[in-house]
């Protein structure tokens, strides 16, 4: 047998809709030394990561943690402890990662009602308070930022529309969080989570999530102790048990809780990631870093048009961190993202379903959502674009990146004064 080579991964620019080149502060936090589940450092450290998240997620929800998944384990994680077979689910879908919510809901034998709008739309308030007045979910599950579409979803008067009928709210957020406001409790919001590879600037592999107190309630209904480590003081919730073991948000819970129940190994080099990606945005201060993902979004948009490029979708909705282009008649679609991997070593993305092939997907997210990644990658699609012979208005786009980074420039110095 011969001995595999040393890892040695080409060098990437990811401008694409997710991962994003983790922060360097994050690698290396995740490069120091292991220490056991139960070790009081690594306990102090879970409660430290409960407490950044709570204000990451703009909460006061005691459980606010982590999940030891991808952003899809945390996904399944909120649906399949909230729902039991048989439940109604509402899913308002604008994209690929509602259809996502509905799977999940479906294995959860849940009664799914899919609400959908044109894949670059999002929906009024209304439209959503009329479909829970007429289904009576026990839950509203919805994404929102959608990265397929580019989308996002408002989300300030769903939840208190939501509790008018006594409906749970889960919101993902795997692609929104840190870049886009999100207000847990202002926007009484039930279950929230996402994924550290996007706007948090950390690799995929952890799902921080906040459960509030109602959801908190009806989890705890159907808490069962694991056999093995129950002891005759540990009664079990009155409904039914949750359906996955690992993904069992009541167990978790009382593994994140003063009791340290065991449920798993937690994965430590992924929690001082979570913690690191955690702890730098609450340094930057999240205001400012949405301003910075809103800035880095503008300045792409603005040297995509510029370069005579047509934006897909509802700008007035558009995620800060990531903006859907259409490609160009005649233009070879694979070719050109090809030639800017391999040319200039930069990701962009294409899309899923009936945009797949119809637009590429560019996005500026995370530790890449700053003005010299903006800059590279419009001055190389550019000239990828041009050596594909397609119709463009060359020397245009950085120069209108650049005028509105000198504005943003301008308008920070007076402040300052």
């Amino acid at each position: 047998m011969q001995a595999a080579a040393d890892l040695n991964p080409p060098a990437r620019l990811l401008m694409g809709p997710g991962p994003i080149n983790a922060d360097p502060r994050v690698l290396r936090a995740m490069s120091t030394p292991l220490v056991g589940q139960f070790d009081p450092s690594m306990t102090g450290l879970m409660g430290e990561t409960m407490e950044l998240y709570r204000q990451v997620f703009k909460t006061a929800n005691r459980w606010s943690m982590l999940i030891d998944a991808t952003a899809r384990g945390g996904i399944e994680a909120a649906l399949v402890s909230l729902i039991e077979p048989g439940d109604t689910v509402l899913v308002p879908v604008f994209g690929r990662f509602g259809h996502l919510l509905a799977e999940i809901s479906r294995r959860c034998e849940a009664k799914v009602v899919e609400i959908e709008t044109e894949w670059g739309g999002v929906f009024d308030p209304a439209q959503v308070e009329a479909a829970i007045r007429k289904h009576r979910p026990k839950v509203v599950a919805l994404c929102q930022g959608d990265t397929s579409t580019t989308m996002l979803q408002p989300l300030a008067e769903i939840g208190a529309v939501a509790r008018k009928y006594d409906a749970l709210v889960y919101v993902d957020t795997t692609a929104s969080l840190g870049g886009n406001d999100l207000r847990t409790d202002d926007w009484q919001l039930d279950v929230v989570t996402s994924g550290l590879q996007k706007c948090l600037a950390g690799p995929s592999g952890s799902a921080p999530i906040t459960i509030g107190p109602r959801a908190e309630a009806a989890i705890r209904r159907r808490r069962h102790v694991e056999q093995g480590i129950a002891s005759p003081a540990d009664v079990a919730g009155p409904g039914a048990r949750i359906r996955s073991n690992y993904f069992d948000l009541a167990m978790i819970m009382d593994y994140w809780s003063e009791k340290r129940l065991n449920h798993h190994t937690e994965a430590t080099t992924m929690l001082y990631g979570a913690r690191e990606c955690a702890r730098i945005l609450v340094a930057e201060g999240i205001d400012a870093a949405i301003a910075r993902h809103r800035l880095a979004g503008d300045a792409m948009a603005d040297g995509l048009e510029a370069m005579g490029l047509k934006l897909f979708g509802d700008r007035r909705h558009k995620m800060a961190n990531v903006v859907g282009v259409y490609i160009p008649d005649g233009v070879p679609g694979d070719a050109v993202r090809m030639g800017l991997l391999q040319d200039f070593g930069i990701e962009i993305g294409t899309s899923f379903g009936p945009l797949h092939g119809k637009i590429w997907r560019i996005g500026t997210m995370g530790y890449n959502a700053r003005k010299d990644c903006v800059l590279t990658t419009l001055a190389a699609l550019e000239s990828v674009l041009l050596a594909n012979g397609a119709k463009i208005a060359s020397n245009q786009a950085v120069p209108a990146a650049l005028k509105l980074y000198r504005a943003a420039e301008n308008d920070a110095r007076k402040a300052a004064e």
